[in-house]
């Protein structure tokens, strides 16, 4: 029952990962997170909560005093719109996660996670909807999304040569398109899921049946359902990966699919509009599992249209809730 530390506790996936964490019986958690404790999407009475600047390297030494285990899922992120338009503070994410290396070496962490993100594979794999899974060696020769892409394949190599040379137990996993409930919906830094999920319900409640789709609504991706991310992540970290691997569902849609999807939830049809001008990012891309089925012997396995519910069902309440 070591000591456990979630950096970026008060963001979408670590407040489900300290929940989480707490659902197995741990009871040695600290959650740490640049915002404000009411900004928090999930905060833990049971856990010692910190307000910290992770990108400050005397608060990643305050936040990993102690520590056995930690995750790193703290950045300044968010969907396409957040990062084409803030390439400099993407990329200033490479100091909370040089710093907290740091530390980590300082107050001899045993097991550290790195969450990167498909965000590192080469743009020149990605430019055909009907794109062929990214397998893990497509991240070389490196060409990443500008600023965040490159801030995750960075630090990706910090991981391991802190590793290599320093003797710390790094593990780094690439996330693809995480959703799911208790998360942002609004305000420009919200995900594909969540912002198709608000504008299906602004269009039902307020009667006006259409919706704007950024882009053509052809680009494809895969989602991977939050409960799915909490357990990779963890198998992830216990296991004897060394190298950077997929952590994301194989099963490819359109954004005109996932509307569809949406729509279906809902129960309605909308007049659809695209806005060609909008950020739209890469043309196609997927999670190529093999490797994660060879090692772990498993892969996501919620499927799109049951996280999506639940995903829409949480935001719907949340909006209703408001007006």
């Amino acid at each position: 029952m070591s000591k456990i530390v979630v950096c970026g506790g008060g963001g979408f996936i670590g407040g489900h990962l300290v929940m989480d964490l707490l659902r197995q019986g741990h009871t040695d958690i600290r959650s740490v997170d640049i915002k404000p404790f009411d900004e928090w999407y999930q905060r833990a009475p049971k856990v010692e909560n910190l307000q910290l600047d992770l990108s400050e390297k005397e608060a990643c030494e305050k936040a990993l005093a102690g520590a056995h285990t930690v995750y790193n899922l703290a950045a300044d992120m968010g969907g396409m719109g957040f990062i084409e338009n803030n390439r400099a503070l993407c990329m200033l994410s490479v100091l909370i996660n040089t710093h907290l290396c740091m530390a980590a070496k300082k107050h001899n962490v045993q097991r550290f996670f790195y969450a990167s993100s498909a965000c590192v594979y080469a743009a020149d794999k990605q430019t055909d909807p009907n794109v062929t899974a990214l397998k893990e060696s497509d991240a070389y020769p490196a060409m990443p999304e500008d600023g965040y892409g490159w801030e995750k394949l960075f630090s990706e190599r910090m991981c391991r040569h802190f590793r290599e040379d320093f003797g710390l137990n790094t593990r780094v996993a690439r996330y693809h398109n995480v959703y799911g409930p208790n998360g942002t919906y609004e305000g420009g830094r919200e995900k594909a899921p969540a912002a198709i999920c608000r504008k299906v319900i602004q269009a039902k409640l307020s009667g006006k049946h259409e919706i704007e789709i950024w882009g053509d609504g052809h680009q494809t991706r895969s989602f991977m359902y939050i409960d799915d991310c909490l357990k990779g992540t963890q198998a992830i970290l216990a296991s004897n990966i060394l190298e950077p691997i997929n952590l994301g569902s194989s099963e490819l849609v359109s954004i005109n699919q996932l509307v569809d999807i949406v729509e279906g939830i809902a129960g309605i049809k909308l007049k659809r509009s695209y806005n060609l001008k909008a950020p739209k990012g890469v043309n196609g891309r997927n999670s190529d599992n093999t490797l994660i089925r060879k090692y772990l012997n498993w892969e996501p396995n919620v499927k799109l249209r049951d996280g999506l519910e639940k995903t829409y069902r949480w935001i719907y309440d949340e909006m209703t809730k408001k007006k």
